[in-house]
């Protein structure tokens, strides 16, 4: 296969994947290069996601590497087949690369989880909030660049949109819904928006207000996308220098913990609806 100038996210997670196996079978590229009847140079490229990898050699190294997780096997071998250039190839060489990467992981992913403290969680905002945030953040950004970033935010919206719709929780911090990222108006709107979704039987919000005692967990912002394994799962994190997919299997049962105690000390779903509403009548 020709090689990739710029793999994926998705497409690097495979390699990374067989990589774990490898090295897990305390094997050296050499050897699954003779396996392969290539170089150990293809091997590091297919590793890398730089260079596809077939099905049936997904298979033949998964074999080779005593990989007994016949569910991962056959999660790989489907990566490995996957062709799909979703709608968000529109926007190749127009946003950055992350952007790209997350509307793939999310249309792959079999659910979502998101903890924001301070901002909407993205598939929830409507188009003016993303607007005014993306401006703020932005504010030299030209009016095509502008749009371009929040018409992609808003198709990103199919996922929980579609008659496939991904299943969906959310826990979203006070501090979130009262900030006016716009005016009074957007943001009373904003927040109708999100009860008006909340209604949704696969869309869960949850909320957690400033008067919970002993929360200390305002770190644990995320964006969880569950993959056909559990060793697929993937988070997705906002750092200082850009964003950052996060697949270590440690990492990932750390970050399920997190998700689980933040959810266990938030509002349930009919109470965080009225919260909401009431937020909503104070404006």
């Amino acid at each position: 296969m020709a090689r990739r100038k710029e793999p994926t996210a998705r497409q690097q997670r495979l390699g990374t994947e067989l990589r774990k196996l490898r090295e897990a079978a305390g094997l050296k590229g050499r050897e699954a290069a003779a396996l392969l009847g290539t170089d150990s140079a293809q091997v590091s490229q297919i590793e890398f996601g730089t260079a596809g990898v077939s099905e049936e050699r997904v298979r033949r190294l998964a074999a080779h590497y005593a990989c007994a997780d016949a569910e991962l096997t056959e999660a790989l071998v489907a990566m490995a087949a996957d062709r799909t250039r979703g709608w968000w190839e529109e926007y190749r060489g127009h946003l950055p690369t992350s952007f790209l990467d997350l509307s793939e992981l999310e249309h792959h992913a079999d659910y979502r989880w998101d903890v924001d403290f301070v901002h909407i969680p993205g598939l929830l905002q409507t188009a003016a909030y993303a607007r005014a945030l993306f401006s703020y953040m932005n504010p030299d950004f030209p009016e095509s660049e502008l749009e371009r970033r929040v018409e992609h935010r808003m198709r990103r919206k199919v996922i929980i949109g579609s008659a496939n719709a991904t299943p969906y929780r959310t826990v979203i911090h006070e501090a979130a819904l009262r900030i006016r990222v716009g005016d009074r108006a957007a943001t009373r709107t904003q927040l109708t928006h999100i009860l008006e979704l909340s209604e949704d039987d696969h869309i869960t919000v949850r909320v957690i207000p400033f008067d919970l005692d002993g929360f200390a967990g305002a770190g644990s912002t995320m964006v969880y996308a569950g993959g056909p394994v559990p060793q697929l799962d993937t988070v997705v994190r906002d750092g200082p220098h850009g964003t950052v997919f996060v697949d270590a299997e440690a990492q990932l049962g750390r970050f399920r913990t997190l998700f689980r105690r933040v959810e266990a000390v938030s509002l349930e779903p009919r109470r965080s609806r009225d919260f909401i509403k009431r937020l909503a009548k104070e404006l």
